[in-house]
């Protein structure tokens, strides 16, 4: 059904961007529209139209309209790669964003590093994005693997402290660094003691999880930690609670989002937990002014909430605005420096583009899968999640030491 939505309203609002008038200042929109993470990205492409509209009402960009440019890289690094390379080269982005897979953030980013344009990752988790592989065209607006592991270790140790743990994980460096941090945090790095199996990716199929499920059961495991993303997370997930599992473990998935949640459903839901940087619980528990008009809105546009796919996309748009505005140009290197070091307050407490790595830093929020009954009460289908913990971004994120010791690892200068 959401999938449905999201199309539908897509293809209402591709429909207006081609109406844009001619001088537009155009900004590259590279997110998958098939694939393993399309829920994800058509949940983005719903949150960059809402606010292309709303930035466009205010006057645009430095007096311009904006027109956003889109490809589909679904979720494959090459694709990805050859989009930005074009919306640079043939349609003169200014800026790219998207994304859902960390390797397409990766790969998108060099590509416009080369070009001297800036990429923005919209949903990428992964360590190196910011971290080895980060460079200064790369700025990332959610949190990475090392924040959402430590905001969730920081949960579970007062409760499972001691216990076995077994590690499912998508083969692809979000999946290599999200269980690298969690084993860190949670105090599970002999792989003996704590097991843990790989998953194809991008093309893992139902006998892959199956087998690793089997392997999970065997272990005996107090959590279960899938380290699986978008449509692999829902697969798995399902065979989990088919095999019994969730009566088992207490099943842990490091990055959750409100579109996987309503496709698993709120009966296997209930009782996951995850870590997120937004849900739109969020502004109505901490009381953000600014966060609850933008679920308000969405709801009226879209009659769904949105996720934090949705939110990223969104802050991105404005964030990049305001850095424009800021610098009086649209230079690189000027729009750069007004984002380093930036604070601000949009959909939730405050964030910081840190200038050292370009990395946002922000709180962490740590979710449980409400009751089925709960969710069910809500009129939307869509109110999967209790906040049960939190991380400030200053305890959440590597320090510039450890970020120093992971570009060092890689080889890679101590600046960007």
């Amino acid at each position: 059904m959401s999938i449905t939505r999201l199309l539908l309203a897509g293809i209402v609002l591709a429909f207006t961007a081609t109406t844009l008038p001619a001088e537009t200042l155009k900004i590259g929109f590279n997110y998958p529209q098939n694939g393993r993470y399309k829920d994800q990205g058509l949940q983005e492409r719903l949150g960059a139209f809402m606010a292309v509209d709303e930035i466009n009402r205010d006057g645009g960009i430095l007096g311009q309209p904006i027109e956003l440019v889109i490809r589909n890289n679904s979720s494959d690094p090459k694709q990805g790669a050859a989009n930005t390379a074009e919306l640079i080269d043939r349609e003169n982005a200014r800026m790219v964003f998207g994304g859902v897979s960390s390797a397409v953030a990766i790969a998108s980013g060099e590509e416009a590093r080369k070009r001297d344009r800036l990429y923005f990752g919209t949903l990428t988790y992964s360590n190196a994005t910011t971290g080895s592989a980060g460079h200064r065209h790369m700025f990332r607006e959610p949190f990475n693997a090392w924040m959402a592991a430590k905001a969730i270790s920081h949960h579970l140790q007062s409760r499972y402290a001691g216990q076995k743990f077994f590690y499912i994980t998508a083969d692809y460096t979000w999946g290599w660094s999200t269980e690298s941090s969690m084993r860190r945090f949670t105090n599970t790095m002999d792989t003996d003691a704590h097991p843990g199996v790989k998953t194809p990716f991008p093309r893992a199929y139902i006998r892959d999880f199956k087998a690793a499920l089997e392997q999970a059961q065997a272990s005996d495991a107090d959590v279960l930690v899938m380290v699986l993303f978008g449509d692999d997370m829902v697969r798995a997930l399902n065979i989990a609670y088919e095999m019994g599992i969730k009566d088992r473990m207490q099943v842990v998935v490091p990055n959750i989002t409100l579109g996987m949640a309503q496709d698993v459903g709120p009966t296997i839901m209930e009782g996951v937990i995850g870590s997120v940087p937004w849900v739109w619980e969020v502004p109505y528990k901490y009381n953000y002014p600014r966060g609850k008009q933008f679920v308000e809105d969405f709801v009226k546009r879209y009659n769904m909430r949105p996720s934090s796919a949705a939110a990223s996309a969104y802050s991105i748009l404005y964030q990049y605005r305001d850095a424009v505005e800021r610098a009086g140009t649209l230079d690189t290197a000027a729009v750069t420096r007004a984002l380093e070091d930036y604070r601000y307050s949009l959909l939730k407490d405050e964030q910081q583009w840190r200038a050292f790595d370009h990395q946002n830093v922000q709180t962490v929020y740590v979710v449980k899968s409400k009751p089925r009954d709960e969710i069910l009460k809500d009129p939307l289908g869509s109110d999967f999640f209790e906040i049960v913990d939190s991380l400030d971004g200053n305890s959440a994120a590597k320090t510039l030491e450890e970020w120093q010791e992971e570009r060092r690892a890689a080889k890679k200068p101590l600046t960007l």
